[in-house]
Parts: structure tokens; C-alpha cells; sequence
């Protein structure tokens, strides 16, 4: 069952994200019949519908399928690793970085966070839209996406 736990450390998968590495399957691996899905597409597909049946935001990324997470992983490794616009304020003494959104913990520990954990703080700080990589600078934030 894919059902949130309330009170969970374990990094959560959010629907959005799923739902944006179904589209990136469904972009470079389309129907070639208009019915079947590709093996990756499908993996996913299970999931989100799982979620959905059970009105979940998010599915801890333990209950995934090995082919749901490889996917997932295939998405996320066409995503840009950090938020960081090389404007670092955290260095300065700031608590959350006014460049990127994250905290000093997140921006000290990022190298060993993983894929899942690392898109909990890029939805957090996308969600909230106050750091100057979504204002300010969002150029430079244009410019990681084309890279």
C-alpha cells in the first residue's frame, strides 16, 4: 500500500515529481500504437495510479518497483543537480541561502543527499519562490536548465 506515513524521515517521492517523469517518458518513448505503454512509462504509471487511489501526495521511495525507480532515475538524470546560482549567501552567515532557496545544512550536506531528497528541497524552495534564483536572477536558473 502506498499510504503516507504522518510522521516519516525517510525521503518521499512527491506526485509531481512522478508525474513530470511520466511526461519525460512519455516525450522520448511514445506509443508506437496509441495503446501500449514502454516498460518504463508503465512502472510509473502503476505508481501514480497507486497514489491516486489512495490520495496520496507522496510514496516513500522504498515501495517502488525496481523498474518504477530506475525510471524515475532515468528523469531526474536529465534535471539539474542543484538549485545553486553561484550566489551563495549561506557563506556570509545567512541561515538559508537568499541565492537558492536552501538552507546551510541542505547546502553542506547536498553531495550526499540522494536523487530523492535532493528534489524534497528543489520542491520546497520552487514552492516557496523566494530565493533570487526565481526573481532576481532567474536567468542564471534559465541557463542550468539549457545546460
Amino acid at each position: 500500500m502506498i499510504a503516507l506515513p504522518e510522521h516519516t524521515s525517510m525521503a518521499i517521492l512527491h506526485i509531481t515529481d512522478l508525474e513530470a517523469a511520466i511526461n519525460h517518458w512519455r516525450e522520448v518513448s511514445p506509443s508506437p500504437d496509441g495503446v501500449t505503454l514502454a516498460k518504463p512509462l508503465r512502472a510509473l504509471a502503476e505508481v501514480y495510479a497507486l497514489m491516486v487511489v489512495n490520495k496520496a501526495w507522496g510514496v516513500e521511495e522504498e515501495l517502488l518497483s525496481p523498474q518504477a525507480m530506475d525510471a524515475w532515475h532515468a528523469w531526474y538524470d536529465t534535471t539539474p543537480d542543484t538549485p545553486c546560482i553561484a550566489i551563495c549567501s549561506t557563506s556570509q552567515g545567512d541561515d538559508e541561502c537568499k541565492g537558492c532557496g536552501r538552507t546551510f545544512d541542505e547546502v553542506q550536506h547536498w553531495p550526499g543527499f540522494t536523487p530523492v531528497e535532493k528534489r524534497e528541497v528543489w520542491r520546497r524552495i520552487t514552492v516557496s519562490g523566494q530565493s533570487w534564483r526565481f526573481n532576481k536572477y532567474a536567468e542564471r536558473a534559465r541557463e542550468d536548465k539549457a545546460v
